[in-house]
C-alpha cells in the first residue's frame, strides 16, 4: 500500500472543504462553542475532516489514527467529530476539544490573551553541551523549544536522530517542521514505514498535529522492537520553529 495522496486543489476536495467549514459551523451553534483564536489549527483540522470524509466517508477526527477493523474504518476511541469525549469531558474540563478547535467562550479570551503576551514560556540564554543534548534526545516525550534545541544541536554535529512526520500527505503539503527528515502516515504506515529505513537502533522523533497520533505510532514503533523513540507531545500546533511548506 502505497501513501496516499490527495490533491487539495481538486474540486472534489474543495467542495468537501466547503462542507465541512460549514459542519463545523453548525457544530459551534449546537454547543455554544468558539472556534479557536488560533486559525491555523481550525484550517489544519477542517482539511483534515474533509480529507477523513474523502477517504473514510466519515469525519474522522484528523488527531487520531483510522484503522481498519473488520474490514471497516474505525477510529481510536471512535472519534468522529464532534466526537463524544469533547462533548462529555474536554470541552467540561479542559474549556477546549483535543483537536484543539473547539472551544468555550472563556478559554478563547484566555488564549487570545496568552497569544499576546511578549514574553514566552521559555527561554534560553545559551545553546545545549553534547552532554545535554544526549541526555534530552533520551526524553520520551519533548516539548517544542526542546525539540527546537535538539534541531539546532544537530545542525551542530552534536547529536544524530530522525524526525519523523506520521501526518498524512495533505497535511505535510501544508506545512511541516523545517529539518523533518520522513513522512510516515499514520492511514499507510506499516507500507510507509517499510520506504523509510528507518534503523532500530538509531534516535527517531515523531510528531503530528497535536501529539496523538505520534503518541500511538511511538507505542507501536517501540512494540516493533524501535529502541530510541520520542514524541513532541503537543505536536507541530506547538512548534515556534521554521516550517516549510
Amino acid at each position: 500500500m502505497s501513501i496516499i495522496k490527495i490533491d487539495i486543489n481538486s474540486d472534489e476536495f474543495q467542495d468537501e472543504l466547503e462542507k465541512t467549514i460549514k459542519f463545523t459551523d453548525k457544530v459551534l451553534q449546537q454547543f455554544n462553542w468558539v472556534y479557536n483564536p488560533q486559525e491555523e489549527v481550525n484550517e489544519g483540522v477542517q482539511m483534515g475532516l474533509a480529507r477523513n470524509k474523502i477517504m473514510y466517508g466519515k469525519r474522522f477526527c484528523p488527531c487520531f489514527m483510522v484503522e481498519s477493523v473488520d474490514g471497516k474504518a474505525k477510529s481510536v476511541d471512535d472519534r468522529i467529530c464532534p466526537c463524544k469525549p469533547a462533548i462529555e469531558k474536554e470541552l467540561l474540563q479542559d474549556g477546549v476539544c483535543h483537536c484543539g478547535i473547539y472551544c468555550t467562550p472563556e478559554y478563547a479570551a484566555n488564549k487570545r490573551v496568552e497569544m499576546g503576551m511578549e514574553e514566552v514560556v521559555h527561554t534560553h540564554s545559551r545553546g545545549l553541551t553534547k552532554d545535554e543534548a544526549n541526555v534530552l534526545l533520551s526524553q520520551r516525550e519533548l516539548d517544542a523549544d526542546e525539540l527546537t534545541s535538539l534541531l539546532e544541536a544537530r545542525e551542530l554535529g552534536m547529536v544524530e536522530f530522525k524526525l519523523v512526520d506520521v501526518r498524512e500527505h495533505m497535511e505535510w503539503q501544508m506545512g511541516h517542521i523545517k529539518g523533518a527528515d520522513k513522512l510516515v502516515p499514520t492511514s499507510s504506515f506499516f507500507a510507509a514505514l517499510d520506504d523509510a529505513k528507518l534503523n532500530k537502533d538509531e534516535n527517531i522523533i515523531v510528531y503530528c498535529h497535536v501529539g496523538s497520533r505520534s503518541a500511538h505510532c511511538a507505542r507501536i514503533l517501540t512494540d516493533m522492537g524501535y529502541s530510541k523513540i520520542g514524541n513532541l507531545s503537543h505536536g507541530i500546533v506547538s512548534y515556534g520553529g521554521k516550517i516549510e511548506r
